[in-house]
């Protein structure tokens, strides 16, 4: 399934679902409010929402519209709990060099996760209001999940079973703020503002074979004011797929349904073959920095475009 979430100006907005080709959708009001109430009770409301879904696609749907993704909030505006995790080692192993450092043995072992603000999300194309550009405006292109409930202990084959939706997001950072938090020792808050989300959250089924190993085996590609900076593959360089992300969540607690736990930002190693280019400029930055001695690239600006 595809399904998205109109603003009809409550917190939560209305669930529809959305045709295969994104072409048209479909309010699902006789059968779930919002997509936090359809997660609450997913096992009853999914089969429901897969029905109008093949309805939309054979044309058989009583009230399809165009979908238009500017009338789109983030398909989940409030999550139950939002988890931020490190799979992608090569941009923090980037970060480390360029700070002169090694990066700690123990991301290479275990998920590294830390909770982030699950509230405020922004549609695709809505604007992220800041107040000053010497913040370090950053995008961070990265993929999503979003839990069903999960026990304590839930082992990854378990978790496997209760990925319920995939989410495409841009994980903002105000890099200029990160030092000073990470200094005071309790973590991000003001460097991290509102995630954005595009217009689509999708069942892991409607990647067909390019969802296998518990990630997404798809292209990743960033575009920042109409110039293309990233081509990236999203199931390579991942050192821990997403079972293995939720398992670890749930390591010493129950998950709720509606947890979304982001992958982070995605970055591949370059090859002979392939440049990737970046998902998030503080990457290029780094890169910058340990080839040349200095960073180059600068941060986002006021009015500035990206499109993941």
């Amino acid at each position: 399934m595809k399904l998205a979430t109109l603003d009809d100006g409550t917190r939560d907005g209305q669930l529809a679902v959305v045709s295969r080709d994104l072409k048209t959708a479909h309010v699902a009001d006789g059968i779930a409010p919002s997509l936090r109430a359809a997660l609450d009770d997913w096992a009853f409301i999914a089969p429901q929402l897969d029905a109008l879904y093949r309805q939309l696609n054979e044309g058989k749907a009583r009230r399809p519209f165009d979908f238009d993704p500017a009338r789109c909030m983030a398909p989940l505006p409030r999550a139950s709990g939002r988890v931020c995790a490190a799979a992608y080692l090569h941009h923090h192993e980037l970060e480390c060099r360029a700070l002169g450092r090694e990066l700690p043995a123990a991301w290479r072992e275990a998920p590294q996760l830390a909770w982030a603000a699950s509230d405020g999300f922004l549609g695709p194309r809505q604007e992220l209001v800041l107040a000053r550009e010497e913040w370090g405006i950053d995008f961070g292109a990265e993929l999503a999940v979003v839990s069903g409930d999960l026990a304590q202990g839930a082992t990854p084959d378990q978790a496997n079973g209760q990925i319920r939706l995939l989410l495409l997001a841009n994980d903002v950072t105000l890099q200029n703020l990160v030092a000073d938090e990470r200094a005071a020792g309790l973590g991000l808050l003001h460097a991290k503002p509102a995630t954005a989300f595009a217009p689509v959250a999708v069942t892991p089924d409607e990647l067909g074979e390019a969802w296998r190993g518990g990630k997404a085996a798809l292209p990743l590609r960033v575009v920042w004011n109409g110039n293309p900076v990233g081509t990236l593959e999203a199931g390579e360089d991942m050192a821990f797929n997403f079972p293995q992300l939720l398992a670890a969540l749930a390591g010493s607690r129950k998950v709720a349904a509606g947890t979304v736990v982001g992958a982070g930002v995605v970055a591949n190693r370059a090859t002979r073959r392939h440049t990737p280019g970046y998902a998030s400029i503080a990457t290029q930055r780094w890169q910058e920095t340990i080839d040349g001695g200095e960073a180059v690239t600068q941060y986002l600006r006021f009015g500035d475009t990206v499109r993941i």
